[in-house]
């Protein structure tokens, strides 16, 4: 199996808030319950026999929990259409012009033209107050939390040159999908998936399967289907 290298991110907030606000978690800390309840089998009256849900599925697993989650700093309420917080984050004296407020939002025409365009919304902003250092040579892939469409925002995808780009703060820009949400957006809740990528520059090359590649695409196909867990235990590589 090869060896996993370590990659380092520093996250560092002002001191007035390092009290205050939530970390950054691991992705694999921040399943949610829905997961955690999901059996590894269910019936299916289609096929008539138990098949595997995606509790047992690899590529779903560790894309979940691959990178770490940014949280919610603060409760949100939702209202009406309307945003409202009490927000615990103190002034900042080391840094004054920061705000406090755990969202914001971008004017909707600077998505005009795209699907994320609604003419009566705003899209949302979640404010971070952690800077992120990833080491020279990796960016900051920076999407919605993978397979998590039930929370009631898509936060957009980004990416961050974070080798460079670190003494400043990387936000979390979101449209805002059920007008009708009423209820409360807790403290902590992941409004980002942030994974470390390294920049490299990719090439295409295209060609066809050779017959002795075939037979092992044949044979591969044919081990996983007859027997579970073939994946995992020869193909899957370490992540943590």
């Amino acid at each position: 199996m090869d060896e996993t290298p370590q990659v380092m991110v520093k996250f560092r907030c002002p001191p007035e808030l390092d009290k205050v606000l939530p970390r950054p978690i691991p992705a694999v800390r921040g399943l949610p319950d829905w997961f955690k309840a999901l059996p590894q089998n269910c019936f299916s009256a289609i096929s008539n026999k138990e098949l595997m849900t995606v509790k047992r599925c690899p590529p779903f697993i560790d894309a979940m929990t691959y990178g770490f989650l940014m949280p919610l700093s603060a409760d949100i309420k939702i209202e009406d259409g309307e945003f409202s917080w009490d927000s615990e984050i103190p002034i900042i004296g080391s840094l004054h012009n920061l705000t406090r407020s755990p969202i914001d939002y971008h004017d909707s025409v600077q998505v005009k033209g795209t699907p994320f365009f609604d003419e009566d919304r705003f899209i949302i902003k979640f404010n971070n107050f952690w800077t992120i250092e990833l080491p020279p040579g990796y960016s900051l892939l920076v999407t919605h939390p993978v397979n998590r469409p039930d929370l009631p925002f898509t936060t957009l995808t980004g990416l961050v040159d974070s080798d460079h780009y670190v003494d400043s703060l990387v936000h979390f820009p979101a449209r805002w999908n059920d007008p009708g949400f009423k209820g409360v957006l807790s403290k902590g809740t992941p409004v980002a998936q942030c994974i470390a990528v390294r920049r490299e520059i990719m090439a295409e090359q295209f060609d066809v399967l050779s017959a002795e590649a075939a037979a092992r695409v044949l044979a591969t196909a044919g081990a996983i289907a007859g027997e579970t867990g073939i994946y995992r235990r020869e193909f899957r590589a370490p992540k943590r």
